[in-house]
């Protein structure tokens, strides 16, 4: 958890989402569970690949950022009272674990020794069974001196070794400690004078008080505190080891000399003649060989014994060892180490056991209280992150939903139905419609399979659909072989004839990418010595018809609501497509104004005999002189947007051209006649494209199918020839 903290608030969020999504790091971590030193390691060796910095110095940041988590976490004050010098402070180290070790049973704490050399140099001995954190000491001491003591350490390793006299830790690291004051250089003037008023204050006390002893209590010496230390010891053998029922005595050689009743009584081997101690104990914290030297080297340490050759009840004995230089015996005052009240069941122990001075009795039943909250704690953080995973799964869901439902409606107007909402009709001034059909498509369904047909319709649509989103355009349905779209509905857009007009280019030359299934057969051809599949044949035709008028929109249904338009302009867009010719894209008058003078290559066709319209003056789109096919394609790399209001975001009902995708055609932008919207110049040289006297005409092989005004698609919903 602290390592996570540090890389977001260091380096950002975005670089602890790219750590964790790397392979074995997991994304989030609970806070009473220990973890595996695999995984920390792991994730150090990942994050300073990441982030590009050695092992020594993240890991010193990291030693930092963990005190300073550590306070935020509460335990500010717990830290400050550890000592009132730097040296007091790392001699209570171990102390702390050992109380951290009752709530996390599965805690392997490092170890610290302080030792002071004859000529008062401090060394920092550090014992850990994580190899290869060490780097880590540094940035704790140095923010500890700078937060408590107003200090700067500066540390430098000495020696790295195998510790030989440990039976546990594998690396033994010795630091050089050098501490300077930095009040001193700070403040000197402000604290000379408080020294002086200090000391001058504390010699008119002392002198007070000895005024005061010397007059009122003259037989009483008025020096300083000296114990007092009785001839003989007052106390009887069988009421001091009542009085401590937990504690051993053992010489230089580890023979047993006296012991507590509770420890006679649950270990009877320590009576026997010549018993040692180390028989029958070992010693878990500090771990040292269980010799008189390597005791009295951690004298000041908090010893953690186990017995070792009870395999009913394993008992734990937490205390202070003493020595005793007049009878050159170890005194070892403990008590059992528990963690709750279940430990003590188990171990065969009782309250009363416990001695009536002895916190043990307190400790346990405080921690039992503390252990219930971190269980409590420990099941709502895993709730939490399993409510986690879940709302990410959810929004997946949901986004794969949000994403089926936009595909069938407009996403405003399915936001409407999602909150509930009725949605209204909307009358559009004026739009493009567009339809196309695939040319003797009843033809080609007689002679394939029905999967075949279905290979193919999906092939086209699924080009078509990707030219949706390049222009944005709205398709509205596809019914066999007729495809419809609309430009500017639902959302009004004054390029609305120049989208579809491009769209409908693209359409085009996607088709010729589809072959017929009739005349495509696969064959095997042989490419850099491997057989590949292929076909041959002709691609197949559409016919499409644009007309630009206005219509009504709407919601229909409600069972599988679809957002379909209504209105004469439909009807006159179904007749463009049917009275069209293969291969070519059939405008009408209304479309042909839009589209005049913006850069598109446009053929008159003339009049022609409309069914329900009469005559009717339409055109043949043939090209965009501005653009080329990659642009229109969607193909082009690093290219803006294709339209001047997807670059600025404007949304205006006056007809926007398309910006120039080229370096080649440099452009410059004139008003349309009649109208303030800007206008493309065409470039001198355009480039080539078909020419009208290119165009063959060729009849429908099939008449045209009348159908109402305000059909969405053509009334034959059937194969179209």
């Amino acid at each position: 958890i602290c390592l996570q903290s540090l890389v977001m608030e260091r380096f950002g969020q975005e670089t602890w989402d790219k750590l964790s999504s790397l392979p074995g790091v997991q994304e989030s971590f609970m806070t009473y569970m220990v973890y595996d030193d695999k995984l920390t390691l792991h994730l150090v060796q990942e994050a300073c690949s990441l982030l590009d910095v050695s092992a020594e110095v993240f890991l010193k940041l990291f030693g930092e950022h963990f005190f300073v988590f550590c306070k935020k976490a509460g335990y500010d004050t717990m830290l400050r009272t550890l000592g009132g010098t730097l040296i007091e402070f790392i001699g209570n180290l171990d102390a702390l674990h050992s109380y951290l070790a009752l709530s996390y049973q599965e805690m392997n704490a490092p170890s610290f020794r302080v030792e002071m050399t004859d000529d008062g140099t401090m060394l920092l001995h550090y014992y850990s069974d994580r190899k290869g954190l060490y780097h880590i000491v540094p940035g704790i001491i140095e923010a500890v001196a700078r937060d408590f003591f107003d200090s700067k350490v500066t540390m430098m390793v000495l020696n790295q070794s195998e510790e030989d006299e440990r039976t546990g830790k594998k690396e033994h690291v010795v630091f050089l400690v050098e501490q300077t004051n930095q009040a001193k250089a700070k403040r000197p003037v402000y604290d000379n004078i408080l020294r002086y008023a200090v000391t001058q204050l504390s010699n008119a006390v002392l002198t007070l008080m000895e005024w005061v002893c010397f007059i009122y209590f003259p037989g009483i010496p008025h020096c300083t505190f000296s114990p007092c230390y009785p001839d003989k010891l007052w106390v009887e053998e069988k009421a001091f080891c009542h009085a401590f029922p937990f504690h051993i005595v053992f010489d230089e050689d580890l023979k047993v000399r006296q012991m507590g009743v509770n420890i006679q009584r649950f270990l009877p081997g320590l009576q026997a003649r010549d018993a040692t101690v180390d028989q029958l104990f070992t010693i878990i914290h500090p771990q040292v060989t269980f010799t008189i030297e390597n005791i009295r080297k951690f004298i000041n340490s908090q010893f953690v014994l186990k017995s070792c050759k009870d395999t009913h009840t394993t008992l734990k004995l937490r205390g202070q060892m003493l020595w005793m230089e007049s009878l050159a015996c170890m005194l070892y005052l403990c008590s059992p180490k528990l963690r709750s009240l279940q430990e003590l069941q188990d171990v065969g122990l009782y309250l009363a056991d416990l001695a009536q001075h002895d916190v043990t009795r307190d400790l346990v039943l405080l921690n039992q209280q503390r252990l219930a909250e971190m269980e409590l704690t420990n099941q709502l953080e895993k709730k939490k992150e399993e409510l986690r995973i879940l709302s990410q799964h959810l929004e997946a869901e949901k986004e794969k939903t949000e994403t089926l439902l936009y595909a069938m409606l407009p996403r405003h107007i399915a936001n409407q139905l999602k909150d509930g909402k009725s949605v209204e009709a909307g009358e559009f001034e004026v739009c493009t419609i567009l339809f196309s059909d695939v040319v003797t498509f009843t033809s080609i369904c007689a002679a394939c399979e029905p999967i075949h047909i279905v290979h193919l319709l999906n092939s086209m649509y699924s080009k078509f659909d990707r030219l949706t989103s390049i222009h944005d355009i709205y398709k509205v349905e596809t019914i066999g072989d007729a495809y419809m779209v609309v430009g500017g509905v639902p959302v009004p857009t004054g390029s609305h004839a120049h989208r579809v007009a491009n769209f409908a280019l693209g359409m085009r030359i996607a088709a010729r990418e589809v072959l017929n299934p009739v005349t495509g057969k696969p064959i095997q051809v042989r490419v850099m010595n491997h057989n590949r599949k292929t076909h041959t044949g002709k691609p197949i035709q559409i016919r499409v018809g644009l007309h630009t008028g206005p219509v009504l929109a709407g919601v229909v249904g409600d069972k599988m609501p679809r957002y379909c338009l209504f209105g004469d302009s439909v009807n006159t867009a179904s007749r463009m497509e049917s009275h069209g010719v293969p291969d070519h894209i059939h405008l009408s008058t209304s479309t042909y104004r839009a589209l005049k003078d913006a850069g598109f290559n446009i053929q008159e066709r003339g009049q022609i005999e409309v069914k329900g319209k009469g005559l009717m003056t339409t055109y043949f789109l043939l090209g965009n002189l501005l653009l080329s096919e990659e642009s229109i394609m969607g193909r082009e790399v690093g290219g803006a947007g294709l339209y001047r209001e997807d670059l600025y975001g404007q949304k205006t009902r006056a007809p926007m051209e398309p910006v120039p995708r080229t370096r080649a055609h440099q452009t410059q932008w004139l008003p349309l006649p009649g109208t303030s919207a800007p206008l493309l110049r065409p470039p001198t040289t355009a480039p080539t494209h078909p020419q009208a006297d290119s165009v063959s005409y060729c009849e429908p092989t099939e008449p045209p199918i009348d159908g109402p005004a305000g059909a969405t698609l053509h009334e034959d919903q059937g194969p179209r020839g």
